[in-house]
């Protein structure tokens, strides 16, 4: 079972920039499709953005060309990369992963948004604001 820590929340003035992570607790990390999601008070959690086992990413609207998703296999660790912030971005940031091998690629990264459900695995989140 992955294990899912975030940090690098905070809060910061419109148009700046903020790096997540995610540090996972299991070696088989490069197997894992992650993604990111947000919940702003009062909304559900919504998908943002997310990248496979081969790299392959896949990003919602409201953060193309904002928001950069990587990952370093070698660390265990998932980032998100957020710049141009707004205060529309001002939410509880959650990592979540879903195992998706070579032999049987999990549909949580074939989506074109990241869908809640496709994930089995979360992190505890870590809070983004945005004043302006």
């Amino acid at each position: 079972q992955a294990q899912l820590v975030e940090s690098g929340g905070g809060s910061v003035q419109a148009g700046g920039s903020l790096r997540l992570s995610c540090a996972a607790s299991r070696s088989s990390f490069s197997t894992y499709c992650m993604g990111w999601f947000r919940q702003a008070p009062g909304n559900e959690r919504e998908g943002i953005v997310a990248i496979d086992s081969d790299y392959s990413t896949r990003y919602d609207d409201s953060v193309k060309g904002r928001f950069t998703i990587s990952r370093d296999n070698a660390k265990n660790t998932l980032y998100l990369q957020m710049d141009s912030l707004k205060p529309e971005d001002t939410a509880m940031y959650y990592c979540a992963a879903a195992f998706s091998p070579p032999w049987r690629r999990s549909n949580a990264c074939r989506a074109s948004t990241p869908a809640r459900a496709d994930f089995a695995y979360w992190g505890q989140g870590t809070q983004v604001t945005v004043f302006s």
